[in-house]
């Protein structure tokens, strides 16, 4: 009876151990989001690596390598001066300036301009067409020439001028101040030019003779104003 008796209390003590042990591990076996990994150990301070870049990277970065690099100057454009102004020379330098203040400027197209407008002169002035010399002309050199057509005029006298050609117009001088530009242009021309008298006698030139004329004139503008054309600030008779 005895050994009954410790049987069943013995069965009934193992049942309660394992039940126990059983509750224990089944709390102490939870993991609740704070242990560490097996391997890798707490990391603290830790940066995540740049963008792009692989956390096993080793290049080492040399101070200052992180910051822009300043860009290399450009190189000077090189200009084609054939037929305008030598390299290096005053009058390329100048037209360096006037190209900094107005890129578009187009030394070419400004010789051309200006033999027009020096032929579109010379034949309003023996015309005497005061309207055009004033759009062409500053207002000084327009007053000089309205008084010498007022004077011809007074004497009855008529001019007249006919081009054959404009042989040669070069760019011999370039002064820029305060954007304000000026260009001196020597130019070389044949016309055929007479003035005659009251009854039509000529009385200077000649009516049929062709002559070389050289002249000398500058022209001006305000570089970047709206305006585009240029006006004749100053003649000399050329050499």
């Amino acid at each position: 009876m005895m050994q009954d008796s410790f049987d069943v209390t013995t069965i009934i003590f193992l049942a309660l151990a394992v039940f126990v042990i059983w509750r224990l591990r089944s709390v102490l076996g939870q993991k609740t989001g704070a242990e560490r990994s097996p391997f890798r150990p707490v990391e603290r301070n830790r940066t995540e690596p740049p963008a792009g870049r692989a956390e096993s990277d080793n290049v080492v970065r040399l101070p200052g390598a992180d910051r822009p690099q300043a860009a290399a100057p450009a190189a000077a454009p090189v200009r084609d001066w054939r037929g305008i102004a030598e390299p290096g020379s005053p009058v390329a330098s100048g037209l360096e300036q006037v190209l900094q203040l107005e890129p578009n400027f187009d030394p070419r197209g400004f010789v051309e301009g200006a033999k027009q407008a020096y032929e579109a002169i010379v034949l309003a002035f023996n015309k005497g067409d005061r309207k055009t010399l004033r759009s062409l002309l500053s207002r000084e050199v327009a007053e000089g020439f309205e008084r010498a057509i007022s004077e011809r005029e007074q004497r009855k006298e008529t001019s007249e001028a006919t081009f054959v050609s404009i042989d040669k117009a070069e760019i011999v001088a370039v002064d820029v101040k305060n954007r304000m530009a000026q260009i001196t242009v020597r130019f070389l021309s044949s016309l055929i030019t007479a003035t005659r008298d009251a009854d039509g006698k000529v009385i200077d030139g000649s009516a049929e003779a062709v002559v070389e004329v050289p002249d000398v004139w500058t022209f001006a503008r305000t570089l970047g104003s709206r305006d585009p054309n240029w006006q004749l600030v100053a003649t000399e008779a050329g050499s």
